[in-house]
């Protein structure tokens, strides 16, 4: 077992939050750990024990994003080069976040922005590296709410938009509706000025080879994948402020026209100032049919639950009946963070509010909750 080493960067605090208490985290050293794109390396959460009861994952945190959820990245079967890839990915999606924080800006658009870096990130399934469909086509789907007024935005089925988020948030600021799809999406973020981009931009080897070999396999057997799904991100402001991000490119060989929970609000993405914000990955179609983020916030609200007892009882005592699994980030407003989930694994990472980057990508960072 490696030795958990104290690791630090530079402290900032937001404006509104100036007196808060200092939070260290505690990381595990690992070979080939990622160096931080401008500072320092990035710190690596401690390998916990199973996590078998519904404990926050940290507090003071202003700021988490996750990059899917799914197949566990494995230490052994993980090259020093690809565990720094991931890491480096989290990470500066994290600080194009804070940036936006540090800066006195919204929830809003950190959560936007550091949804951006990964969406340009082939390594995640959003924006470039999106997988492709049954059809060898590409159609993306993100959301994003906005905590203080319930306003949220959305796009599905995309086809010419580098970075859907933002094309979400277009929605959200410029029309009276919630949700544009299809053509009509596309064609309204080209009138708000958004570069169009070509299906080939989103091309990857990697997802071209998932495809075939799910065209290759049993009809109806998922093929099984480091990061199913998603990308998302939640923040909390100097306003307290909460503010959701979700975007994806969704399932390997899905059916042509197929929206899974990414860009319903409710569904993947969820933001409340007096609950939770929440980002969700996995099996769309179960997050959906179980109203995954928002029955997160009610139980905060109408049953009393703390964000990690919600969390846990919507993702692992209640979605996994409906026979998926996957995992959700979820904070609230005075950044008590949790990110629970029933997969094998999920990639997250997360900023506190003096400064600390944490980001976990393998199993033993962060256990199933089963």
């Amino acid at each position: 077992m490696r030795t958990p080493a104290r690791i630090r960067t530079r402290s900032w605090l937001l404006p509104a939050l100036a007196a808060a208490t200092t939070l260290t985290v505690v990381a595990v050293a690992a070979p080939g750990d990622a160096k931080s794109p401008s500072e320092g390396s990035t710190a690596a959460a401690a390998a916990a024990a199973p996590a078998k009861k519904a404990e926050p994952d940290a507090r003071n945190v202003v700021l988490a994003v996750h990059g899917g959820a799914g197949t566990a990245l494995k230490r052994d079967e993980t090259s020093p080069e690809e565990e720094k890839a991931y890491r480096d990915g989290l990470e500066r999606a994290l600080r194009a976040g804070q940036k936006v924080l540090k800066a006195g800006g919204s929830s809003t658009k950190a959560v936007e922005k550091a949804v951006n870096v990964l969406e340009d990130d082939p390594l995640f399934n959003a924006g470039k590296g999106a997988v492709f469909t049954a059809d060898a086509g590409h159609e993306l789907d993100a959301s994003l709410m906005r905590g203080s007024d319930l306003k949220a935005g959305a796009v599905a089925g995309v086809k010419h938009v580098r970075n859907p988020i933002t094309a979400a948030r277009l929605v959200m600021d410029e029309t009276k509706h919630v949700l544009l799809a299809g053509q009509g999406a596309d064609d309204f973020a080209l009138q708000q000025g958004l570069k169009p981009v070509t299906q080939d931009y989103y091309w990857t080897q990697r997802r071209w080879d998932e495809l075939m070999k799910a065209k290759g396999s049993d009809p109806g057997k998922p093929v099984k994948d480091a990061t199913k799904g998603t990308v998302g991100a939640v923040a909390v402001d100097g306003e307290k402020d909460l503010a959701a991000a979700t975007s994806t490119g969704g399932l390997t060989n899905k059916m042509a026209g197929r929206v899974g929970d990414s860009p319903l609000i409710g569904a993947g993405t969820y933001a409340k100032n007096s609950t939770v914000a929440a980002s969700a990955t996995g099996q769309g179609e179960v997050f959906i049919r179980g109203a995954a983020t928002a029955t997160i916030s009610d139980l905060m609200e109408f049953a009393g639950k703390d964000v990690a007892s919600a969390a846990y009882e919507v993702l692992i005592k209640r979605l996994p009946k409906l026979g998926g699994d996957g995992g959700v980030i979820a904070l609230d407003r005075h950044g008590t963070f949790d990110a629970p989930h029933s997969s094998e694994g999920m990639l997250t990472g997360y900023l506190t509010r003096d400064g600390e980057f944490v980001t976990r990508i393998f199993s033993d960072e962060s256990p199933p909750n089963t």
